[in-house]
């Protein structure tokens, strides 16, 4: 859509599908209520629509504008289904930054609330239908924003709020991580009361909730829901990210000459059960894996005559990694190379395992090593 102080803003087709909804929920609304509006009540309702979508731009972008007075770089702000987002890239934050900059959002849209609260003061008494509309078109972008504003402060992530918990539980215990974990909790806890709250209590009370209620709150649960998921997970990761090492994760391995016969591969493998053998070039690069199981199947009589290569795999090129490699630094090695397996090589360049990609997910993931499984 263009730039605003620098700053991408993309509009997501999904945005439409949430503009269809509030016409399609509004409009029969705005045509009960003003009959003289004919078919063009369904235009009202798409100018609410858009009313909103420019209360999520303002609140997106309040975001943006703080995180550039603590000079956090700003990849773009895009406006979609679940109402907008701001994605930064790198940078390197602090709790009482971080919670500036989530709550920079809510107080953007309780101030334009304000603006509208002004406005619809200083308007005369509605005389005409396109006086009454606009007047409703006004109070319902002040409670919109007043709404935007109070339910991004509950403290629980992917609300804005959730940085409040997120900030006291990292400040205390100097680990963002958990504190978005803590954060994520009380954004799960948040559904709940949420579902409680406006399905739950009726029906105690004896009464039932309206469909659109229910509609409504299903979609803003499952969104926080998924969001607080999400924002755990990622966590979780960060947090297993400084005990996850290239040496730690890979199997035992020796390097060989690619020249070599699969007659001197079996002697070294003999004297060594469970030891993988990786083929280096001439200057010492890896760039195969010998195929244990193909290797199991090559007759004594032809070995010796039997180039290792024949039953070995190719490593993509360059792709091998330091020892010492670990956490986020490993992460980006692996992101740099083609394949899914990777020699591991010491500081003097000898290999001594090999990696597989499969492992390095499970073991960021926390899921089950692989390796037990095969």
């Amino acid at each position: 859509m263009g730039r605003i102080a620098g700053i991408p803003i993309v509009l997501a087709y999904s945005w439409f599908l949430i503009a269809a909804v509030t016409v399609f929920l509004f409009g029969p609304q705005l045509a009960q209520g003003y009959p003289g509006l004919g078919a063009g009540a369904y235009g009202v309702a798409f100018i609410y629509a858009l009313l909103l979508l420019f209360s999520v731009l303002v609140h997106e972008l309040a975001h943006a504008l703080m995180a550039k007075v603590y000079h956090w770089p700003t990849q773009k702000i895009v406006l979609n289904l679940w109402g907008g987002h701001t994605q930064f890239e790198n940078f390197t934050a602090t709790p009482g930054r971080s919670l500036l900059v989530a709550f920079a959002g809510p107080v953007a849209n309780i101030a334009l609330a304000g603006l509208g609260w002004l406005l619809l003061n200083n308007l005369a008494v509605p005389q005409t239908l396109q006086a009454a509309v606009l007047s409703t078109l006004v109070n319902i972008f002040v409670w919109a924003n007043l709404l935007i504003g109070a339910f991004n402060v509950l403290p629980g992530l992917p609300l804005d709020g959730g940085r409040l918990v997120e900030s006291i539980v990292w400040k205390a215990t100097g680990s963002q991580e958990k504190g978005t974990v803590a954060a994520g909790w009380a954004g799960r806890i948040i559904v709940v009361l949420l579902v409680l709250a406006v399905v739950g209590l009726p029906l105690l009370n004896g009464g039932q909730p309206s469909s659109t209620n229910i509609l409504v709150t299903v979609f803003i649960a499952g969104f926080l829901w998924l969001g607080a998921t999400a924002a755990i997970s990622n966590a979780r990761m960060r947090l297993r990210l400084p005990e996850i090492s290239a040496g730690r994760l890979s199997d035992r391995a020796v390097g060989m000459p690619d020249g070599s016969s699969v007659a001197q591969v079996l002697a070294v493998g003999g004297s060594n059960p469970g030891l993988s053998i990786v083929l280096c070039t001439p200057d010492g690069r890896p760039s195969a894996i010998v195929d244990q199981n193909v290797l199991a199947s090559v007759p004594g009589a032809v070995a010796v005559n039997t180039p290792a290569t024949a039953v070995a795999r190719n490593l993509a090129a360059g792709a091998y990694v330091p020892q010492s490699a670990s956490g986020q630094e490993l992460v980006q090695y692996l992101a740099q190379l083609a394949g899914s397996e990777y020699a591991v090589i010491d500081q003097r360049g000898q290999v001594t395992g090999v990696l597989s990609q499969a492992v390095v997910v499970a073991a960021i993931t926390g899921k089950p090593d692989p390796r037990l499984s095969s």
